[in-house]
């Protein structure tokens, strides 16, 4: 097992065997590229400058000097292994160039505390899919009873949606509570605040090499244009989103913002943790049939904390190998048309959800529609988010003595803003 002169715990989720890749700023200093290393980010600008970087492919480009990974993720897999090899060795307990050198240490190393995460990547597009079948099947029970959970076409192919980028959000950003139309039962359309305020637990990834227009990337190169996966909170109005989507699907239910963890953990890192998906059944066309498994046992958790005290509640505690449709297969369906993917495109997950209650990604199936609230440890219940409330999704895969974590992605609720100010009229005087 490999170890870093720069010490980690085994609870770390950032070790040497993980290495994952983010933009941080720091003091008075700009925007640049990092990696995290124990309770340290390492700047990757540092040490190309220093000529460490030599021979990976990435040091002639100046790419860990940029405020987004894009021009790193355009580079393609060969140089982000080149890249992470070099990293790990210069790195490793035995390697004295960077261990030993106190100079240059002291320039490149920043306590995590100390800095300032930002979105990792300028994000062109962003999809969002419905790849969990136990999600797409309590949500569907809900709305059109159990016999009619799924619809036909769900188990043929990787349902998705075209999201907004503009408002993907670093972790740690505060929320606004959207206001909407919204349709109470029985009862005519009305205006305000959504009260059914919920988030979904989501994984994303981040697309490195696009393809070119008209030409499909095949599902068994498919991970080969995957530069990382994130945690990702969608945050999602519930009765708006009830009123809205037919015919279309989400669009103001979900535009209002999408949280995402800052640091982009490597398709590579996760390797030693990949496993079999689900059975799929039936068999997927030719397009879609992944030759290895294409599933990662990656751990995620979700804990709701109230404003005004520190005591929170795991309210979720469920899995990634979940997924009915695994990252390769979105990816190759996403491009079977001959859409062109671009460096820096963002995809998720959908809703995670397992078979149990407690694996349930989302409060619209954990309260299941608000007529079952949770118990908080805190001591109040919970149906849906109130305002205050902070929403913190974790994840990692469990090594032999190490982590492979992502880190954390939370966000706290902000309440609506007042219909005068939507309307423009709060300074007005009648």
């Amino acid at each position: 097992m490999k170890y870093s002169f720069i010490e980690t715990t085994p609870e770390s989720h950032f070790p040497i065997q993980n290495l994952p890749y983010g933009i941080f700023q720091f003091k008075d200093k700009g925007p640049r590229a990092g990696t995290a290393i124990g309770e340290y980010v390492l700047d990757l600008s540092v040490i190309d400058d220093a000529g460490l970087l030599k021979g990976t492919g990435a040091e002639e480009k100046n790419v860990f000097s940029a405020s987004s990974l894009n021009l790193f993720m355009e580079l393609g897999h060969p140089t982000w292994t080149s890249v992470r090899k070099k990293l790990q060795y210069l790195l490793d307990a035995n390697t004295p160039d960077l261990r030993d050198d106190e100079e240059l240490r002291l320039k490149a190393f920043h306590p995590l505390k100390d800095v300032e995460m930002l979105l990792p990547a300028k994000i062109g597009d962003y999809t969002d899919f419905y790849a969990s079948r136990e999600h797409a099947t309590n949500v569907g029970t809900m709305f059109r009873g159990k016999d009619n959970a799924l619809m036909p076409n769900w188990t043929h192919l990787p349902i998705g949606y075209h999201g907004r980028s503009s408002s993907i959000v670093p972790s740690g950003t505060k929320v606004r509570r959207p206001s909407g139309q919204r349709k109470p039962k029985d009862a005519d359309p009305v205006f305000g605040p959504s009260i059914q305020l919920d988030f979904e637990l989501e994984m994303g990834w981040f697309i490195g090499p696009g393809n070119r227009p008209g030409e499909p990337i095949p599902v068994n190169q498919a991970e080969d244009h995957v530069f990382g996966l994130v945690l990702v909170n969608d945050w999602s109005a519930r009765d708006i989103q009830a009123w809205e989507y037919q015919p279309l699907g989400p669009f103001n239910s979900k535009n209002f913002a999408t949280s995402i963890s800052p640091w982009v953990v490597p398709l590579e890192a996760l390797d030693p943790f990949r496993t079999p998906g689900p059975q799929q059944e039936p068999e997927p066309f030719p397009y879609l049939q992944q030759t290895k498994d294409g599933a990662f046992n990656i751990n995620l958790e979700a804990h709701l904390t109230p404003e005004n005290t520190e005591q929170s509640t795991k309210i979720t505690n469920t899995n990634f190998s979940y997924l009915y449709w695994s990252i390769a297969q979105q990816v190759a369906h996403h491009t079977i048309t001959g859409c062109n993917l671009l460096p820096g495109d963002m995809h998720a997950s959908g809703t995670i959800s397992g078979p149990n209650r407690e694996e349930r990604g989302s409060l619209l199936e954990l309260s299941w529609r608000g007529t079952e609230p949770l118990k908080l440890n805190s001591g109040g219940k919970r149906s849906w988010i109130e305002d205050g409330d902070k929403l913190t999704i974790s994840g990692w895969c469990q090594g032999d003595g190490y982590r492979i974590g992502f880190g954390e992605v939370s966000g706290q609720v902000l309440p609506a803003l007042s219909e005068a100010k939507i309307l423009g009229t709060q300074n007005v005087k009648k």
